[in-house]
């Protein structure tokens, strides 16, 4: 960003405290925390986030599904355990054959405009978000019946079990107010009523006073849409009372906050083709890579890259290393860590594969083919860059040769299939899991580029998605990842080799409770307003 933006977002964060210090209240500032900032009501709250949603808040077309929905109640809820809850919902069951889901609301929700919320909202939702598609992939819904105002079917055309994901991640619209220009102007049923968004700068939110939960402590919450460095100068001018920072701030002492590290699944790791070269997408892009098709070259970089390091040196300690896409989460499998930062033992595994540097340049050769490859990384990104080069470095003692490619997603679109790139995801929906390595998405858009396939890894994929409920489903996730035998694991068939978890870092203002921020998921939303309707100052 240049010198006159970030001047530009300074200056806005500086009137924006004059504009909140002449709305304050007339209580006495000698009552209350000396931490607190007095230029505003104590129900009152300003907040700091980099990422602004580019299309709105409108959940048919994917909004909160990377933390609250804020002004969008959903049927049901994680809670802080990720143990399935209900929200709108106050009964679901299953069909026997797993097909049918029938869900029971509640009758005394009304929209934050006063209308009553029921059944007819709920289809008019889900039918809304399988048109628009876009991220909601509501594909395995054959039909939607309103059974009467508060019980609604879902038939879907097979047996899904993370269906129940959809129930959770789709914020609930509503059906008499749901225009064109809704993801602008969203009326909800949440905790949050939408006030006022000038886009670019802030977005202004008020309690819902018709929310039928518990009501939140805030009256007011200002999000502020501010680069990194504008959002770390608001925070030491006072004028914001949490701010999302980047690793590279973290020892920066801002007077009356204390940095808040909280543990996540927003991996980083490195997608490899999984086949041979030879053959092309129906668009023409080629697929495969000969050397990393051979496991020998995928395992040893797995075994010989320090995850720790990479924590250390380019995350500066906070984040942790990643061997799978969903370390910690409830399907993940412990089984899947491994030993690594091992040269020793990486090479002698492609020795033993017939790996050898014939000719001294420090580059192994097998068949006339030299261990070496791109790696492409997005060039806006400098975590993801730093990343790469750690990577190339680590390997070159291998004799694994790293050519480091910052590009476009677009130019990216055209090599992921033949060259390796460094991914992120990170999700509360082990779905993901099946999009990113089932067979069936080989290619499919941005997550199968690899082209892996597993047979045994598959069949434990039908199994978890054919189970009645996701407890049910546990055993086969985690056997998908690692079963003593084979997997989609660095134990296993390595297709990727996954790097760390990412840490999401906050200042917060002294005194201000954000209370038990869950593993967060990838970092595209605002994963910390999860539980946004608990926070409070505690002092």
């Amino acid at each position: 960003m240049n010198k006159k933006r970030i001047g530009f977002m300074i200056l806005f964060s500086f009137m924006l405290a004059i504009v909140l210090a002449g709305c304050s209240s007339k209580s006495n500032p000698a009552k209350e925390s000396k931490d607190q900032d007095n230029s505003k009501p104590k129900d009152e709250l300003v907040l700091s986030f980099g990422s602004e949603p580019a299309t709105g808040f409108d959940p048919t077309t994917g909004w909160g599904r990377y933390g609250s929905p804020l002004f969008q109640s959903t049927l049901l809820k994680r809670d802080d355990d990720l143990k399935i809850v209900n929200d709108l919902a106050t009964d679901y069951e299953v069909s026997e054959d797993g097909k049918v889901w029938t869900v029971v609301i509640r009758d005394d929700v009304k929209f934050s405009d006063g209308e009553p919320l029921t059944a007819e909202d709920v289809k008019f939702t889900f039918e809304t978000a399988a048109e628009n598609g876009s991220v909601v992939d509501l594909n395995v819904i054959e039909k939607i019946e309103v059974v009467n105002d508060t019980t609604i079917q879902f038939t879907l055309k097979e047996v899904q079990s993370t269906f129940v994901n959809s129930l959770v991640a789709t914020g609930i619209v509503p059906k008499h107010a749901y225009t064109k220009d809704y993801a602008e102007n969203p009326i909800g049923s949440g905790p949050f009523q939408f006030v006022q968004w000038d886009k670019g700068q802030q977005l202004i939110v008020e309690a819902n006073p018709n929310y039928y939960g518990k009501e939140p402590y805030f009256k007011k919450i200002t999000f502020l849409f501010l680069s990194e460095d504008a959002g770390l100068a608001a925070a030491k001018a006072g004028t914001v009372d949490f701010v999302a920072v980047p690793a590279a701030f973290a020892d920066t002492k801002v007077p009356g906050m204390t940095l808040k590290s909280v543990k996540t699944v927003d991996n980083r790791g490195i997608v490899f083709p999984y086949v041979p070269s030879g053959e092309q997408t129906e668009d023409g892009l080629p697929i495969g890579n000969d050397v990393t098709a051979d496991p020998a070259i995928r395992q040893a970089i797995n075994i010989a890259l320090d995850r720790q390091a990479l924590v250390d040196g380019v995350l500066g300690g906070y984040g942790s290393p990643a061997y799978t896409s969903v370390d910690g989460l409830p399907w993940w499998n412990p089984d899947t860590v491994i030993e690594d930062g091992d040269l020793e033992a990486a090479r002698k595994l492609l020795e033993d594969a017939g790996w050898k540097d014939i000719d001294g340049d420090g580059i192994l050769e097998k068949d006339n083919l030299k261990a070496e490859f791109s790696l492409y990384y997005t060039a806006d990104d400098a975590v993801r860059q730093s990343l790469t080069i750690a990577v190339a470095d680590m390997l070159k003692p291998l004799g694994i040769s790293v050519k480091v490619e910052g590009a476009s997603w677009d130019v990216i679109a055209q090599k992921m299939f033949s060259e390796p790139v460094l991914m992120g995801w990170g999700s509360h929906d082990p779905h993901e899991m099946y999009n990113i390595y089932g067979g069936a998405n080989a290619g499919v858009d941005w997550y199968n580029t690899g082209y892996y396939k597993n047979e045994t890894v598959d069949d434990y994929f039908a199994k978890a998605l054919q189970a009645r409920s996701e407890e049910e489903a546990l055993e086969f996730w985690k056997k998908a990842q690692w079963d003593g035998t084979t997997g989609l694991s660095a134990k296993g068939d390595a297709p990727w080799a996954w790097l760390v978890n990412i840490d999401h870092l906050y200042f917060v203002k002294d005194g201000l409770d954000i209370g038990k921020q869950r593993i967060h998921v990838h970092g595209h939303g605002w994963p910390a307003t999860d539980n946004i309707a608990d926070w409070k100052w505690s002092q």
